[in-house]
């Protein structure tokens, strides 16, 4: 299985098993990977679990993809899309058990606010729509502003989500190149955990 995974059909909401043949399998994403570093950390460290990473910019999924082949990981994947449209509308349903969104994009400008994802109705929507029952979406960020937009995002959807405890050393989580470039200057990460409610 190629590293790379491109859509047969980019509108259209792909299946489980045109990602991995293993629908049984927990998926986790990593949305907006950058280098690779966090995603395969992870799919070294759990071979049980299947992941993929999502990102726009081709050189870095190039060099994810290398990372991937270079470590023979058959659990993980790379797709080059755009992170909104692919929670919102191409990920399958009810098919993620894990999302994690590390150290996105801020738009520190005060109007472009609406585009932090967690200020989006289509993605937070699409979260609802892809996360297994007792999923859960994970968020780091160096961004106070964007920390506190995505606690006031969740804050009005408590039925939907229930914010979860996440202390430092909890389980396995690998530290992505831009947390260490901001953790090197002194920088504070900020993180939440939050789980989608079973109907």
């Amino acid at each position: 299985m190629p590293p790379l995974f491109v859509p047969a059909d980019h509108f259209r909401e792909v299946s489980r098993t045109e990602i991995f043949p293993d629908a049984s399998r927990p998926l986790e994403i990593d949305l907006g990977c950058g280098d690779g570093t966090f995603l395969t950390g992870m799919a070294a460290h759990h071979p049980e679990r299947d992941f993929i990473g999502v990102e726009r910019m081709l050189g870095r999924v190039s060099k994810t993809a290398r990372k991937i082949a270079m470590q023979g990981l058959a659990n993980a994947r790379i797709m080059r899309l755009e992170s909104a449209y692919t929670v919102a509308w191409l990920l399958p349903r009810a098919s993620v058990s894990r999302l994690h969104l590390l150290c996105p994009d801020p738009w520190p400008k005060k109007k472009h606010a609406a585009r932090r994802l967690v200020n989006q109705a289509d993605f937070l929507d699409g979260l609802t729509r892809i996360l297994q029952p007792d999923g859960e979406f994970l968020l780091k960020t160096d961004d106070q502003p964007y920390f506190e937009d995505a606690l006031l995002s969740f804050e009005g959807r408590t039925q939907q989500f229930t914010r979860l405890d996440w202390p430092e050393g909890a389980f396995f989580y690998p530290t992505t190149d831009f947390e260490k470039s901001w953790l090197e200057v002194g920088r504070t990460i900020h993180r939440a955990r939050w789980r989608l409610n079973a109907v």
